[in-house]
């Protein structure tokens, strides 16, 4: 089963105070380069991770640290160019605007990939998409 992975599950994984930490960490764990995110998501755990108020604070030598875990265990998914403004234009035709256009963009990266499931703790941001994208949509729960 090819998965992919939200920032709403990988950010969890590093913050052990998480209430989804267990369960993101253990599908983290599991997962290997048959699995998959999208390149923005590091960025975009990266910037969680680092802008957390959290005591100690993550570091930002440490959230590059937590991105290369990433990037060596999942398998990263970007669009081309036509493929983004597609997306974009998909979305817009529909009622996604605003920070929604992320997930029509991450969304079309698990569809990219071929994932069999897009793992998400934000089920509501993504199965509002479409059906191709909306099929895909499971917690780690569900998982």
């Amino acid at each position: 089963m090819k998965r992919f992975f939200d920032s709403s599950v990988l950010v969890p994984v590093f913050y052990a105070d998480h209430p989804h930490h267990a369960l993101s960490k253990k599908l983290f764990l599991a997962a290997g380069k048959n699995d998959f995110c999208a390149l923005r998501t590091l960025g975009e755990v990266y910037a969680t991770l680092t802008g957390m108020q959290l005591r100690p604070r993550i570091t930002s030598a440490q959230g590059i640290g937590i991105v290369e875990q990433i990037r060596k265990r999942l398998t990263l998914i970007t669009l081309s160019e036509p493929e983004y403004v597609s997306a974009l234009e998909q979305a817009s035709s529909g009622t996604i605007v605003g920070g929604a256009a992320y997930d029509a963009l991450i969304g079309h990266c698990a569809l990219k990939a071929g994932a069999d499931v897009l793992l998400t703790w934000n089920v509501r941001d993504f199965t509002r998409l479409g059906p191709a994208i909306a099929r895909l949509v499971k917690t780690p729960l569900e998982n």
